[in-house]
């Protein structure tokens, strides 16, 4: 509960050091009287996951706000966007039955549909060609799909393009089925052993004929801990209406219950799935706000100093990690400062941004509505990344591997005496998503090529006290790596 304490030495500077008796008060609160593991516990166990669009994400903006206004800022709700649909999830649950009994470990992206209540049904591998489809066509209605691919976070592609994409593979597919009958015939034949040829893994390459069939929903292998994402391509589709929305399950199952499943499915064996998934739509559209409260400086009211964090949350679990340990002392930090009675020389901006998690949307919102705020900003503290700190910067020239820009960050940490209390990879590339490969960390064997982009955050997590993360954006270069992050490291004085 006191790393806060690293925050309020960050701050300490904005309030000026003249200002002894607020200074004095800030510390003292922050050792004494340190909420914000009671912020923490509000955001994540009363209102829980809180994507943009649904109720809790509205929630906790209700509540943020009120907290500013209670201390005394001026608040304003800034629209950052407009979905053309809500989502809200509720509970889930799934367990198989007959010859296999278990209850089931899995999840489903954000934005896909639920069930129709409990549906139970038997299991199905699904076809990789015309021939296998039509030949089990009739058994389709009230199946659960196994599909192919290891679970990635995203639902599986079900737009008109993607059907579109889908036919010219279910070609592709259906010369290699013909080639491959030609093979084995040609075997029989010559009394030879000619090997066949490989058939892709395609994932639903069936998708819209098999919920034309009645299927109940597809299931897919998924690496534990389970990640699930959102429906991002049915969001960013402006057709995208409440009329139009998926209307079959997209479950993504232990990798180990799954290959369990696949195999009894293999064998014919008697048993079903059977699950009860609480996804939710709202009729839209669903506007989305960010967050920004407000105190003027007595000196430089026309330049600012930030203190945000991501109000939004994906909702599989309680948005803790990613990224409740942010917004909570940024609410903290609010706090304290309002209570202290200090005034900073420079105005202080505090913004929970919505729509991070769908591709920095209320960051991007921000920027756009204060462009003349934009050069005159002095420092900006954004907390981002999970209940870890950085404690300093190391880069390395293109053409090594992630593990090794990993190997010299962690020396630099190992070698200053904290080396056990590392708690995450360097950094990951950034590029079309937030978090892309390759990813610099201690598995990392991809080659960083020239030009890559990737944050630099490595960062000292100290047990009971507190923790130092700080991130910067680096572009791996033929001679070296350049740090695009121009912001000091170091205490300034504003």
């Amino acid at each position: 509960m006191k790393k806060l304490l690293i925050l309020a030495f960050a701050l300490l500077p904005t309030l000026g050091w003249g200002q002894s008796a607020a200074v004095k008060k800030i510390m003292e609160m922050a050792r004494e009287d340190n909420r914000t593991m009671q912020h923490l516990d509000i955001l994540c166990n009363r209102f829980g996951g809180r994507p943009i669009g649904s109720d809790a994400y509205e929630n906790a903006a209700e509540w943020a706000m009120r907290c500013f206004r209670e201390w005394g800022y001026e608040v304003e709700y800034e629209k950052a966007g407009e979905l053309s649909v809500g989502f809200n999830r509720g509970g889930w649950w799934g367990r198989a039955m007959g010859e296999y009994t278990e209850t089931l470990y899995f999840t489903t992206p954000s934005y896909t549909s639920g069930t129709k209540g409990p549906q139970r049904g038997h299991v199905v591998i699904e076809p990789r060609t015309w021939d296998e489809f039509n030949r089990m066509k009739g058994t389709l209605k009230g199946a659960w799909v196994l599909v192919g691919g290891t679970n990635s976070g995203w639902p599986l592609p079900h737009s008109a393009k993607d059907d579109s994409i889908r036919a010219e593979q279910q070609k592709e597919m259906a010369e290699i089925a013909k080639k491959n009958n030609e093979i084995r015939m040609k075997n029989r034949m010559n009394k030879t052993n000619e090997p066949l040829l490989p058939m892709k893994e395609i994932p639903g390459l069936f998708y819209r004929e098999m919920v034309e069939a009645g299927v109940l929903g597809f299931v897919q292998s998924s690496a534990v801990p389970i990640r699930a994402l959102y429906d991002r391509p049915m969001i960013n589709d402006k057709s995208t209406t409440f009329d139009n929305l998926p209307e079959v399950c997209d479950i993504k199952l232990d990798e180990n219950q799954f290959a369990v499943i696949k195999k009894m499915a293999q064998e014919r064996r008697e048993f079903w799935l059977e699950f009860d998934i609480r996804n939710h739509f709202k009729l839209g559209p669903i506007k989305y706000h960010n967050v920004v409260a407000s105190i003027k400086g007595t000196q430089y009211p026309d330049e600012y100093v930030i203190i945000s964090g991501h109000l939004d949350a994906f909702d599989v679990a309680t948005g803790g990690v990613d990224c409740g340990t942010g917004i909570a002392p940024m609410m903290e930090a609010a706090r304290l400062i309002a209570l202290s009675g200090a005034k900073p020389k420079r105005t202080i901006l505090f913004v929970g941004f919505a729509g991070e998690e769908f591709g920095l949307l209320g960051a991007k919102a921000f920027c756009e509505t204060h462009k003349n705020k934009l050069g005159k900003i002095a420092n900006l503290f954004n907390r981002d990344g999970g209940p870890t700190p950085p404690v300093g910067i190391a880069v390395s020239k293109a053409g090594v591997v992630g593990k090794s820009v990993d190997n010299a960050a962690r020396k630099v940490i190992e070698d200053a005496g904290y080396g056990e209390f590392i708690g995450h990879g360097y950094g990951h590339s950034l590029g079309l998503e937030v978090h892309e490969a390759p990813n610099c960390s201690p598995a990392g064997e991809t080659v960083m090529e020239v030009g890559v982009v990737s944050s630099a955050e490595p960062g000292i997590y100290l047990p009971g006290k507190f923790g130092v993360c700080i991130e910067d954006v680096t572009i791996f270069k033929a001679d070296g790596c350049e740090n695009i992050t121009n912001s000091t490291k170091n205490l300034i004085i504003i």
